[in-house]
Order: structure tokens, then C-alpha cells, then sequence
């Protein structure tokens, strides 16, 4: 049977999987690394430290003695790297997709009337979440960078296109379509980097990736690197990875993503679908030429309010024990976290909301918080779904989801509950770095129709509304009422 090998680059660790023929995970391995914050709002990554720990994982699953056919790249998304196209050396931490320091610079753009070019051109919202202004942030304030870019010195590019660079030793610098239109300077029209956007942001377009399809060559691994001759055959953002290994190859089909942030997306097929709520049109994939596109909701902060449950309150030691005690309460006894620590994603578009706790008392207890956050999780989830029901001009027959979060039943039943929907959690549950191997997998010849693919895909629990409409009715009211007390809090006054 063959084998593929997806490399999964996420925010909080990288890792490799080893997928056979059906779809399952033969070997894993997982190194977590640093998250740094130079100063409030600002997040970055070590790019040194991430190649190095997914090259780390690499070695480890094929030090096992799985012979592979290819290589599937998925990543993190908007997170941008910047280095030396000689030495191929970092000019500077990569700045990560949470990041918040170029805050400013999207306002103005706003102010300057910009905002409806951008989102014509490129389905996305003009936030500091997407690529394009870190890449100017760097280019404009690290000493030389700028003049260094314009004589072409210089590479810019996502996760994936810094991967792509070191595995092939230097020698391709690319990305796939689902990424490069994360960055606000791809039209996603023609599928190019649109030179208008590029003046806009100041990021000249020859440090830019060639862009390519998501299923297909991106170079082949260097020898020094210990790999063996592998190719590189598909190249995938996190969120369109995660929709393809759900099998939402069909338009009309959803997922919704719980990791770090959550993440909703509903395949729309060869129609780039404009928003009326505020959500995104961005590429699914590009495959033989030929784009399929996808409505998005971004929820800045999931399973991320956990971890601040454990790291900044210590009210858990780790993250699964968040179930237990959630559960020991049956109810949030009327608390709502708002977990808005960086702002408010779709439908919101708030910068400058910020995390709150509302409906506090003297009865209120570690377990009510911990409930409040889960529930503060599926609420994000709810207003996407909202939002693009509303764009679709129909509800889904049932949501698909994955993601680290949703192992926990508990946070699973109160979202089939909240959204007065199914939810439908896959066998295979690493979704993001399948979706990778399909890619992968497509091109190898491993799988020849969407329909094989498909016929991989399995349900393992189904998760039916247990509370009632009125119910769900009045605690979307309630949390609704908490989101406008976290929103507008950073503005100056």
C-alpha cells in the first residue's frame, strides 16, 4: 500500500504524519516550539526554530522505515517569513497570523479608501491578520531591508513557501493558491499577485513566490537534508487542508476547524461568492489550473482560551481536564467569556476588542469559567454559521468538524446544541495534514477522483441538538450582549 508523508506546520508545534493508501495515520511525530511576545499584541515565531523542528519530525517518521511516495505540505497560514535569498537566513522572527502590531497601517488604508479594492480583488477584509502589511512592518523596520527587497536580495513569503525553500536546499521558491491568497496582494481572480495591491502595500512583487497549483510539483528534497529523493507534490493552507481531508469537495459542504483559532468553511465551488456578512472569499485550491473557491470565518481565539485557562490562570493543568470541570457545573450559572484577546474575527471585524468576563457573582467558580470559555468557543462558531447561512441562502444539512477541541464531547454537544444543527466528527481526525496528503496523493496517482477520496472519509460520532430552539434563542441573545461590552475597548480615548 503507499504511503505519503504530510508535514503539518502549526502555530504551536509542527508535525509529521505518515498516511498509508486508506487514509489512516500509520506514524506521528510532534515537536512543539517557542511562542514569543516582544509586546502586547505582537506575536512571533524563531523561522529557524520552526524548520528545524519540522525537519526533526520528518527524520523521526521516516526513521521508522515507511518508504513514501511524496510529500504534502499544510501550515499556519498568514504568518510571514523574510530571509536572505542567498544564505536563505531570517531577517527577522517570523510575525505570526495573531499578530496585531500592523493594527494601525489597516486603519489608514481604511481611511484612504482602500478597503473596497482590496476586498474586490482579493475576497479578504482589510485586517492585520493577512500577510501583506507584516511584510511591509519587516521591510520598512529592519535596518536595510527595504533597499535589500527592491535589489531582490531578499525572499518573502508564508510557511509554506519558507518549507518549500529549505527542503528543496534554495532551490524553488513557491507557494500554492490557497496561501498566496491569504496575503491581501493575490487577485483571486486570476490567480496572480496583482501589481496594484503590491504598490498599495509596498512589497515589491519579486520577492514574492511563484504561485502554483496545490496538487503538483514543488521541487524535490535536497540530498544533504537526510530525507532521501522525495517530492514535493502538494502544498495546502491549514483551513483548505482541513476541507479537503473532510471531504468537502462538493459545493455547499462545511467545515469547522478547532484548533488555535476556529475556522469555518464552505466549499463554493468554481463561484467566487461575495459576503454580505463580512466573511471571506478565498481559494479552496487551484488544481490543474482551475480554481474552486470557499466562504471563510476566521475565530481569532478557540482552543487558545484553553490554554489561557491553564498557562494564565492555572485553573487546569492541561488542557483535556477542561471537560471534567466544565461538566461539574450545569450551567455557566450566566458568565460569558468572550475570549476577544486579540481582537474579534468574522463577522465582527473588531481590532480592538479585547477579552472579556461578564455575569461574574460571589457564586461564580473555576467550573462556571471553565464552561463559560467553552461555551464562549461555540458561540464564535455560531455567529460564523449565522453569517454564512445567511450568505449561502441556506443552512447546511450538518457541519463537519475537526481539530483538537473537538475530542471534547462536551464542547461538541453544546455546539450541536447552540446551533440547533448536527455535528458529524470524522474517524480520521487529523483532517488538516490528510487533506495535505490527498494533494499529495493526487498528484502521486494514489488516488485518481474526488470520489476516492471520499469513499476515505468516515464518520466516527454524530453529535444531534439536545436543548431546545427557545433555549438556544436566549443564550445567543445573552452572548450577544456580552460580545458588545468586549467590543471597541482599545481605542484610545
Amino acid at each position: 500500500m503507499p504511503h505519503l508523508l504530510a508535514l503539518d506546520q502549526g502555530t504551536t508545534s509542527s508535525r509529521a504524519i505518515v498516511f498509508d493508501g486508506s487514509g489512516s495515520a500509520q506514524e506521528i511525530a510532534q515537536r512543539e516550539f517557542t511562542q514569543h511576545f516582544p509586546r502586547p499584541g505582537w506575536v512571533e515565531h524563531d523561522p529557524a526554530e520552526i524548520w528545524d523542528s519540522q525537519l526533526a519530525t520528518a527524520r523521526d517518521v521516516l526513521g521508522r522505515g515507511a518508504a513514501v511516495e511524496a510529500i504534502g505540505i499544510t501550515n499556519q497560514r498568514e504568518t510571514v517569513v523574510v530571509w536572505d535569498r542567498a544564505t536563505g537566513t531570517p531577517v527577522h522572527n517570523a510575525i505570526v497570523w495573531q499578530d496585531r502590531r500592523t493594527s494601525a497601517r489597516c486603519d489608514a488604508l481604511r481611511r484612504d479608501g482602500a478597503a473596497d479594492l482590496i476586498s474586490r480583488k482579493t475576497g479578504l477584509e482589510v485586517d492585520a491578520y493577512f500577510s501583506g502589511t507584516k511584510i511591509e512592518w519587516i521591510l520598512d523596520n529592519v535596518n536595510g531591508a527595504r533597499p535589500r527587497a527592491e535589489r531582490g536580495e531578499l525572499c518573502a513569503g508564508t510557511i509554506d513557501s519558507w518549507l518549500v525553500w529549505n527542503l528543496t536546499g534554495g532551490a524553488v521558491h513557491a507557494t500554492d493558491a490557497s496561501n498566496a491568497s491569504r496575503t491581501m496582494l493575490l487577485d483571486i481572480h486570476s490567480g496572480e499577485w496583482d501589481p496594484e495591491l503590491c504598490d498599495l502595500l509596498r512589497v515589491p512583487i519579486g520577492i514574492l513566490p511563484e504561485v502554483r497549483d496545490s496538487s503538483g510539483s514543488f521541487g524535490r528534497t535536497d540530498a544533504s537534508l537526510g530525507l532521501g529523493d522525495l517530492e514535493i507534490l502538494g502544498v495546502l493552507g491549514d483551513q483548505q487542508a482541513a476541507l479537503a481531508g473532510q471531504a468537502c469537495l462538493e459545493p455547499g459542504m462545511a467545515k469547522n476547524t478547532y484548533g488555535t483559532g476556529c475556522f469555518m468553511l464552505m466549499n463554493t465551488g468554481p463561484e467566487a461568492r461575495c459576503s454580505s456578512n463580512r466573511l471571506l472569499t478565498t481559494i479552496a485550491w487551484r488544481l490543474g489550473g482551475r480554481i474552486d473557491y470557499a466562504l471563510e470565518g476566521s475565530v481569532f481565539i478557540g482552543g487558545a482560551a484553553v490554554q489561557w485557562l491553564r498557562d494564565g490562570l492555572g485553573i487546569i493543568e492541561n488542557a483535556p481536564q477542561i471537560e471534567a470541570l466544565a461538566s461539574s457545573v450545569d450551567d455557566s450559572g450566566g458568565v460569558h467569556v468572550v475570549p476577544a484577546f486579540v481582537g474579534l474575527g468574522a463577522p465582527y471585524w473588531d481590532q480592538d476588542a479585547r477579552g472579556t468576563i461578564v455575569g461574574i457573582t460571589r457564586g461564580t467558580s473555576a467550573a462556571h469559567i471553565a464552561r463559560a470559555t467553552l461555551e464562549g468557543i461555540a458561540h464564535q462558531v455560531c455567529d460564523l454559521h449565522e453569517a454564512m447561512t445567511n450568505d449561502a441562502g441556506s443552512a447546511t444539512s450538518e457541519l463537519r468538524v475537526d481539530g483538537g477541541a473537538s475530542a471534547n464531547d462536551l464542547l461538541m454537544q453544546m455546539q450541536a446544541d447552540l446551533l440547533q444543527a448536527p455535528l458529524v466528527r470524522p474517524r480520521v481526525t487529523e483532517t488538516t495534514a490528510l487533506g495535505a496528503a490527498f494533494a499529495a496523493g493526487m498528484a502521486a496517482g494514489v488516488w485518481e477522483s474526488n470520489a476516492e477520496v471520499e469513499a476515505i472519509w468516515a464518520a466516527d460520532a454524530r453529535f444531534e441538538p439536545r436543548m431546545s430552539a427557545d433555549d438556544a434563542r436566549a443564550a445567543r441573545a445573552s452572548w450577544k450582549r456580552a460580545v458588545e461590552r468586549s467590543r471597541g475597548w482599545a481605542v484610545e480615548s
